[in-house]
């Protein structure tokens, strides 16, 4: 339970900046990204539990730089969004499409090493990667209703704290990992 919630922390950060760029978001949105966020939750220990030590080191190389960059690049995307003044701002829609896609993995690559020290250890990965991906849903739910709250109490301006909080994020997921080297 406790890896569980230690790998939601990531998908609960990047679910509050997206409720606060949402403001108010729809049902269809709370259930594609909590459904995205935990079912890559769920299929990320799984891929690393199969998954070889070569496959690892390859990945290992440069997973935390490809978490970086989507973090960022959708950040520095709200952070414009909440400065421009411009009512003409279309928001992109980060349930949806490849701006999910990128964020689920993003969100979900400390999963795949979780799952491959799993498989080290011969242990059964199934019953962990449930709790997993359904820890990451509901932390991805409670992240949006407290990034929705926030945006109510501080208008634009959260949509500037969301991204910087994105980007903040992708810088830690860098330095732990540069840190490891």
């Amino acid at each position: 339970m406790l890896i569980a919630l230690a790998l939601a922390l990531d998908a609960f950060a990047v679910a509050i900046a997206a409720g606060a760029y949402y403001v108010k978001a729809s049902n269809h949105q709370r259930f594609r990204l909590s459904f995205h966020f935990g079912l890559f939750q769920f299929i990320m220990p799984i891929l690393g539990w199969f998954s070889g030590i070569e496959i690892v080191e390859i990945i290992e190389i440069f997973d935390h730089w490809i978490a970086m960059i989507i973090l960022s690049i959708i950040g520095i995307k709200m952070i414009y969004e909440g400065l421009n003044n411009s009512e003409n701002i279309i928001k992109k829609d980060v349930s949806k499409g490849w701006s999910l896609i990128l964020l689920s993995i993003a969100t979900s690559i400390d999963a795949f090493a979780v799952g491959f020290s799993i498989g080290i250890i011969k242990g059964t990965i199934i019953v962990p990667s449930i709790m997993i991906g359904i820890v990451a849903s509901l932390m991805t739910l409670f992240g949006l209703w407290i990034g929705e709250k926030l945006s109510f109490k501080f208008g634009k301006r959260i949509s500037v704290i969301g991204g910087l909080i994105l980007i903040i994020i992708g810088f830690k997921i860098l330095n732990e990992h540069m840190q490891i080297i």
